[in-house]
């Protein structure tokens, strides 16, 4: 599942595309969207919250979009040929007369009032990358549940909007603790660091398509143990490990360093 930091630059390059331009092009290929026309209206901002993608445009309507695991937005100039997969895997094109905004494999996509945004995102925690982004909110978020591991309450968007797969293992060996960990056991202060490191790791990457968690380790090592199954850990130098766990249906590779991070393991 994309990041926060992917899902920003998406909507960053959309807005950069397409907003204060009018459509010439709405192409919503969903059943439940087939008869919806924008064009003629004004794109007024494509707005990131978490994960979600919000388009607005006139009229007090907004263009909901979720990523998921594999979804994608590309943009193309007037004319360039468009490259992004398959075209029965588009789900949505938005067009001007200088750009076309092409949404590949998007899971979910649905047009509501621009006042009920709330109703998909109100339940999100504080925005990793957002105006309202709060570290000591979200470090009570995370620690609401103490029987929780760390790794579950990390990717919980309820308790801070915009964390991953890959930032939920990486913090969790930033912060020297197993993955399974409950939030309980971590000494104090320790939730408030982790909220503030992620919410600084998420801006340092988030123009960015190359994603790097480390410092001074060289471009070869982007990352401490995400995708560095069997090599040594840059703290300790104990074999990373890999375990997948399939939740919600999906299945998800957690990394971590048994020689660093220690605490519970995963169940057999």
């Amino acid at each position: 599942m994309p990041e926060g930091d992917t899902v920003w630059l998406a909507a960053h390059q959309l807005h950069e595309a397409l907003a204060g331009r009018v459509l010439t092009v709405s192409d919503l290929r969903v059943p439940r969207l087939a008869t919806v026309d924008l064009t003629g209206r004004q794109v007024l901002d494509v707005t990131p919250r978490g994960k979600h993608l919000l388009t607005r445009v006139e009229g007090g309507l907004t263009l909901h979009s979720h990523l998921r695991m594999d979804g994608s937005w590309r943009i193309f100039r007037a004319g360039e040929r468009w490259r992004g997969g398959p075209a029965h895997q588009i789900r949505a094109v938005l067009g001007t007369a200088d750009h076309s905004a092409v949404g590949y494999r998007l899971p979910v996509l649905e047009l509501l009032r621009t006042g009920e945004e709330n109703r998909i995102v109100g339940h999100l925690g504080p925005d990793l990358l957002g105006p309202d982004w709060d570290v000591a909110t979200a470090a009570a978020n995370l620690a609401a549940d103490p029987s929780r591991p760390l790794r579950e309450a990390l990717l919980d968007q309820r308790n801070l909007a915009g964390i991953g797969n890959v930032y939920a293992c990486e913090l969790a060996f930033l912060a020297k603790a197993s993955p399974w960990l409950p939030v309980g056991e971590l000494p104090e202060g320790v939730l408030a660091r982790l909220a503030a490191t992620a919410h600084r790791l998420l801006e340092a990457n988030k123009a960015t398509h190359d994603r790097i968690t480390t410092t001074g380790r060289g471009p070869g090592m982007p990352l401490y143990v995400y995708g560095r199954l069997g090599r040594p850990c840059a703290r300790c130098g104990t074999l990373v490990r890999k375990r997948n766990l399939v939740e919600n249906g999906t299945e998800r590779p957690v990394y971590w360093c048994p020689g660093c991070q220690p605490g519970p393991g995963p169940s057999p």
